[in-house]
This record gives structure tokens, sequence and C-alpha cells, in this order.
């Protein structure tokens, strides 16, 4: 720093040139001595001594300098030298300004060419925004900036903001008009601007089904003559009137669309006219479709086209056309690398890098797509076409076989024929020959197909309930490939059937470690965990199956009755509601929510869900008992009438229903009703001493001459009744002291089962009571239980919830392996 000198103040780069320099004065030139003797002498004429004594030819006439101050000069012949210094000033050098001198430069000054000494530049003049062109570009930034945003919000799902943000581009958009014209700048309009909010406002509209709105943005696009390819904007006009199921308008925007582009584009054309076909098809205008179709399959054939060709044909019933649109479909060119390509070397290390970068990249995903979307549609036109194209749909398949092993899809010629193995097994027709040869031949196949022939084989025999035969063909499957879900599917059923459950639970963990999606796997295991009274295990299957099944109602059925295992009632009804929100008119499921309320003793929210079960399905026993039961013990026994007379509809073998209507009519005060039925009773079981006690009480109330008659019978029943008691007493002891140490095993299972039907004769009946004994009033009689003999002929009650009045099923149901979707597309 000590060598870098400031400059003061008062210098400046530009001083000196506005000063008057009287040497060019003409004015004063006769006042010049020297001037006037050079004139008269030959003094001037003589050669400058420049080199030796520079200086000016002026004598001691004062000169004006760059410094604005005059200084004397010398004569020519006394000039001082260039760059002498005179009263310490410089002589100016204005000439060499650029290399950094200066007028006012001194002795020790330093040298400074850029002027770095000045100290920064001055700021710059802040922008000015108030100008109209800094208003007009402002404004078009935010018109920019809502289209961006309006396009972001759309791809993410928000169309409804899209579509706001779309209104406010257009209305900024009109405001920049605006702003343009008066400040008479209207013929630098942005057009390009225009157009694309125009063109975003009309998509947004369209997006959020606003169609009305759509066409009329559009239709201020068509309309412009100054954008240009506006014509295309009539492919979107006439997609909204596909929507609108406006056919024929549809029909009139595709075509004049078309005659707006130009054949150079050729993939926007084949588009168009694929759209017209697909119009035509859906107005049932085949032959007009066909046309289209066959234009593109000569012009740019692809894969949907050729499908919908072979759907045409077959709306018309044309055979012939029909082959030859198949064939042209087996040979459409997909324009995909071939499988090996992505198959690793050993040799190359940079190549197998590369070539495992590019295995699985979206690129190598949209061929998967591709190739597995081209194999559906030939599969489905194989089916479709089979029986149409020949006599008979074996031969008509047979023909789809043979062209598909000549063409490039050879690896689908064996799931066509399972797939007409699967035809016949369907329609139960065995006895075909051609059902039988091509179910030989799956053992001749590779692994993959003859896996797949025998799990479908398996899971029909399994369905017709013969399990060795299923047994069988699961092995077949899991031997050909033991990676096949479906297979270990279908083994671990078989297993389960012989309830051996702890096995079958390894083969569906299998399956879920080969296909961890799988949900079949996943719901039986749950159910063979709940089987082998592993509850939290089976709870934790069936929570894990609620996450990727969320409507399920099987599912939370279950997951309700786990919670109910495990004595957690509150949990259990949460369940139960959500079951109830997917399938509102599952009677068991109100029915199950009904005993849950009744057993946390709420009686009303119990008493409405079995009602609302019983207005489903009609024909439940336990819940016609326990509606009858509530009636009674509220002392509506009038209403409690109808229920049990359903339930003797229902079991007219059982007595109990019936001396329950005797009763309700009983207890209400209708006794010449009650004895009629009593009456009626008697006729129906002459040996039923209950019967016969009330028919004696009442008789003898009402003051009848019956009563005699009946107590005579009564005596009679009764005497027969313990006759017959100590015949079968003595009997037992009998044989239980020939057999006392050889049948202690057997006794014991004996008692045994019949806990378990006295247990299960107590839960049906625990909301009943009993008849009063004959030695005291009804009215007074004490509740009892009914008899607990009675067995329910429907079976124990379903654990997975079903619709309607479909079939019963107990909780050892479980879910069968489908058929695959590689066989059987839709």
């Amino acid at each position: 720093m000590e060598n870098v000198h400031l400059a003061l103040e008062e210098d400046d780069l530009y001083s000196g040139y506005n000063d008057y320099n009287p040497t060019f004065d003409s004015e004063e030139l006769e006042n010049d001595l020297g001037f006037q003797q050079a004139v008269r002498t030959s003094h001037g004429r003589r050669p400058p001594m420049t080199a030796k004594f520079p200086g000016t030819a002026i004598g001691a006439r004062p000169i004006a300098s760059s410094f604005g101050s005059r200084v004397p000069m010398t004569s020519s012949m006394g000039r001082p030298m260039t760059g002498a210094v005179q009263d310490g000033a410089a002589r100016p050098m204005t000439a060499v300004r650029a290399a950094g001198y200066t007028s006012s430069l001194t002795r020790g000054s330093t040298f400074d060419p850029l002027g770095q000494s000045k100290g920064p530049a001055p700021p710059l003049e802040a922008k000015n925004d108030d100008t109209p062109e800094e208003k007009i570009k402002i404004l078009e930034k935010k018109v920019n900036d809502l289209i961006e945003e309006s396009c972001m919000a759309q791809s993410v799902g928000a169309l409804q903001l899209a579509l706001e943000k779309a209104k406010e581009a257009g209305r900024k958009e009109r405001m920049l008009m605006r702003q343009r014209e008066q400040s008479g700048n209207a013929d630098h309009i942005n057009l390009d601007l225009t157009y694309s909010v125009l063109l975003n406002l009309a998509n947004q509209y369209a997006n959020n089904e606003m169609f009305p709105e759509a066409l009329n943005s559009y239709q201020v696009i068509v309309k412009n003559k100054m954008f240009s390819n506006a014509g295309r904007m009539k492919v979107n006009m006439a997609n909204i009137y596909f929507k609108q199921k406006n056919y024929p308008k549809a029909i009139k925007f595709y075509r004049m669309a078309l005659d707006q582009i130009s054949n150079a584009h050729k993939e926007m054309r084949i588009k168009i006219m694929q759209n017209i076909g697909v119009v035509f098809v859906r107005m049932g205008q085949y032959s007009d479709a066909i046309t289209s179709f066959e234009h593109i399959m000569s012009e740019s054939p692809n894969i949907k086209t050729g499908f919908n060709l072979i759907l045409c044909y077959y709306a018309i019933g044309d055979r012939e056309r029909m082959k030859k649109a198949f064939q042209k479909l087996i040979s459409v060119p997909l324009g995909i690398d071939e499988e090996d390509k992505y198959i690793p070397s050993n040799d190359d290390t940079n190549a197998n890098m590369v070539i495992e970068a590019i295995k699985n990249d979206k690129l190598h995903q949209m061929e998967r797509d591709l190739k597995v979307l081209a194999e559906k549609y030939i599969m489905t036109a194989a089916k479709l076409i089979a029986p149409a194209i020949e006599t008979s749909f074996a031969t008509g398949f047979d023909w789809c076989v043979d062209m598909v092993k000549s063409s490039q899809y050879v690896e689908l010629a064996n799931d066509l024929e399972i797939n007409k193995a699967i035809t016949y097994l369907r329609q139960r027709d065995f006895n075909q020959v051609e059902a039988v040869e091509t179910l030989k031949t799956f053992e001749k196949k590779d692994s993959r197909v003859k896996s797949a022939a025998a799990t479908n084989l398996s899971f029909l025999y399994f369905l017709e309930k013969d399990y060795d035969q299923a047994d069988r063909y699961s092995d077949l499957a899991m031997n050909a490939d033991r990676y096949n879900p479906a297979a270990l599917i279908n083994k671990g059923n078989t297993v389960f059937s012989k309830q051996d459950y702890e096995k079958a639970a390894e083969f569906y963990k299998e399956a879920l470690r080969n296909d961890s999606s799988c949900t079949e796997a996943l719901y039986n295991l749950g159910l063979t965990y709940k089987k082998l009274n592993r509850l939290e295990e089976a709870l934790d299957c069936f929570l894990k199956l609620h996450a990727i099944l969320r409507n399920s109602a099987q599912v939370m059925f279950q997951l309700a009755h786990l919670y109910e295992l495990l004595e957690d009632p509150q949990q259990a009804i949460e369940w139960l509601m959500q079951v109830i929100s997917v399938t509102p008119t599952d009677p068991q499921a109100l029915a199950k929510l009904g005993e849950l309320h009744d057993g946390e003793g709420d009686k009303s929210q119990a008493f409405q869900y079995y009602y609302e079960s019983f207005r489903y399905f009609p024909s439940n026993i336990d819940v016609i008992e326990w509606l009858g039961a509530y009636y009674i013990e509220t002392q509506f026994c009038e209403k409690a009438i109808q229920y049990f007379e359903r339930a003797t509809l229902i079991q007219p073998t059982q007595v109990k229903w019936q001396l329950m209507v005797a009763s309700c009519y009983r207890r209400s005060g209708n006794y010449q009703k009650a004895l009629e039925t009593y009456k009626d009773i008697h006729r129906k079981f002459p040996e039923n001493v209950e019967c016969l006690r009330f028919l004696v009480r009442l008789c003898t109330d009402m003051g009848l001459n019956e009563v005699q008659e009946y107590a005579t019978k009564l005596k009679k029943v009764e005497k027969m009744k313990e006759i017959k008691e100590q015949r079968v007493k003595s009997g037992r002891e009998g044989s239980a002291r020939g057999r006392r140490e050889g049948r202690e095993g057997s006794a014991g299972s004996a008692d045994s089962s019949h806990s378990s039907n006295s247990t299960k004769g107590e839960r049906l009946s625990a909301k009943m009571r009993s008849l009063p004994a004959s030695n005291e009033p009804y009215e007074a009689s004490s509740q009892k239980e009914l008899d607990a003999s009675y067995v329910d002929p429907l079976g124990p009650q379903m654990e997975r919830p079903k619709t309607g009045a479909k079939k019963r099923m107990e909780d050892d149901d479980f879910a069968d392996e489908e058929l695959g979707d590689d066989l059987l597309p839709e």
C-alpha cells in the first residue's frame, strides 16, 4: 500500500480539453514578435531544432497549458527539452493520456493507468418499474408462472386447483392485453402466450368434466386464424363429444381434424383413424370400423388395432377374415429387444455391469409390459374365435395353437393348450378324447406348464371334495415347480382337510416366502393358527391381511371373532361395525353384534341388531329364540307369539316351540286359545308330560269336565316313563358291572361327549326359560333353562360372513387358490 498514491480531488482525467490555445489565434499575430521576424527574414525557414532544443517557436509570450494557466515560453533557440520540468510542472502530453499520464502529473507520482486509486464506481441507477414496458414484462412473467402452477397441480391430481390457476392466468392475460393497448404496443401481442393460456384453460375444464366450457375454450382457439395448427384442437373436441356419447359429432370432428393434418404427421393421423374406428364400434357400424382398422393395419399395424379388427369380424361372423386378422395380429412387430440381451456373459465385467444396470430400468419395464399386453390380446382373441372359426371348439383351438407355434409367440402355445383343457374341465366334459389327450401331454411339457396344469387340476378336484386326487396333483405341481405358491396353497388345503394343521401351516408359510403378497396363503395361515388356538399369531396374520385387503368383510369378521375369543368384546364390536359398513345386509354379522351387545348388558342395542338380522334372514332359529325371549322378558307376550310360531314352522318336530306359543297365550290371559293350543300339542305329542300337566291345570282352573281324562293320561305317561327309566338304569348297571374294567376309557369319553352336547344346548338356550313344574302355578313359576337336548340341525354358527341367505360356512372354511391369471386372462 505504500506505493499507492491517491489522486487529489481536483485532479480530473478530462481537464484541459476546453482550454483555448492562443497559438492558433490569428488576431494576435500582429503582436507576436517571433512571428513577425520569421515573416520578414529567413529565420522561420531554418530547420527546426526540436531534437536538440525541443519546444515551441513562440518566444516568451505566455501560452495556455493543460493546467489552464499561462506559462512563459522561450524562443526556438532556448526551448526546454521535452519532458523537462518547469516550476515543478510537467509539459502537457494529451496524446498519451490513455497510457496513464495526467495533466497535473508531478514528480514522484504513482503510475495508475486503470484509475484504481479513485475507489469503487458509483452504484448503478435503480431500475424504474413504473415504465409501461417493465409492467408488461412483469405481467407476462406472472401469466407464465400461473400456467406452470396449473400444469403442476394437474400432474399431482389437484384438478380443482389446476382449474383455478388456469382461470387466474386467463384474467392476467386479459389485463396484459389491455395494458398493451393503453401503452400503444398493441402490434406486439404475444400470440404464443395467449395460445398457451387458452389451451391450458380448455384442458383443465375437460379434466374437471366441465365439457361445455371446455368446448367453448377450444372453439376460441379454432376460430382464431392467427394461431397455427389450431386444427389439432378438433381432436380434443371430438374426444369430449365421445365422452358425452355424442358419437356422430365425434366422428365429424375427428374427420375435420384428419383433413387439417398433413401426411407428414403419419402417427397422428393413424391415432385419429383408430379413434374413428372405435367410435364406429360404439355405434354398431362394424363395416365402417373395419374399413378404418384395415387401413391402419396396412399402414402401421399395432396390437390394439389388430385385436379390435378381430372383434369386428367376430361381430359380423366372418370366419375367413377372422383367421386372416388373427394371423396379422400374431405377426405385428413389437419392436423390442430379445431377452437374451439381458443375460450377462462371464467374460466382460464392464458389459455385465451395464446389463445389470439396464435389466430393470424403465425402458426394459416398458418392453415387458408391451409384451404382456400383446400376449393377453392374443390369448383372448384365440379363446374368442376358437369356437367360431371351425365346426367344433377343439378344432378351432388347434388351429390357433398351430398358428401361434409358427409365430414369434411360441411360448404361448402351451398356455393355449392348458386353456383348452381348462375349458373342458369347466364344462365337466371329462369324456372328451381331446381333453384327455391334452391333460396327458402335461407331463411331457416343461416344468412351468406342468406345474400350472397340475395346480388347476388340484384345485378342481378339491372343489369336488376328491381330496386324494387333489393331493396327488398338488404334489405333481410342487415337484414341477417348488416355488409355485398356488401349488403350495393347494397342498396345504388338502393337509388342512385331514386336520393336520401344523403341516398345513408349514405349506402356507412356504407359499408366503415365495410370494409375500399371496393373500390366500395369509388367510389360510390365520385360520390354521386359530384351529391350533394360537390366537395372537392368527390375529397378526389377519391384521396384515387387512392392510392389503382393506374392504374384505371376511377378514374383518375373522378379526372380530378373534377379539371375541381373546375376551375383548369392545374391539370385536368395532370390527363388526366395519363389517356392517361394507355389507350392511349381512344377517350373521348383525346377529353377532346383537350377541355381543347382549353380553355387555345393552339390551336395547342387542334388540336392534337382532331385529335387523331377522328382517334380512327370518329363518335363523337363534335370532328367533332371542327375540321371543326378549318380548317375554319385557312382558310383551303377544309379540313373542309370532316368533315362536315361525320357529314352529322351521322345526315342526320340536315340541318346545309349540309349548312356548301356548305359554304366551296363557301369560297374555287368553286361556281359551292356550287350551286349544295345548290340546293340539297333545294330539301331535301324546306322550309329552309337560303338555298333559298344563292341560290338567287349565281344565281345573276353568272347571272343565275333561280334567279327569287328562289326569288319567298324565298318570299313565308318568308311570310308563318311570318304568322306562328303571329299565335303562338296570341295563346300564349290569353292563357297567360286566365291563367296568374294559370300558373306563370309553366311559370317560362318553362323559366328555355328553358334556359338550350339554354345553351346546346351554349356549343355544341361554336366553330362554323353561316351563314351570307341575306342582306350582304357571304365572309364579321360576325361570329355568329349556331342555338342553335340543340340537340345531343347521350346524355350528358360521365364522365368515356372507350376504343374503347364502349357505352358512364354518370357521375352518378357507380361501382356495383360484385359477392363475396367466392361464385365464380376463
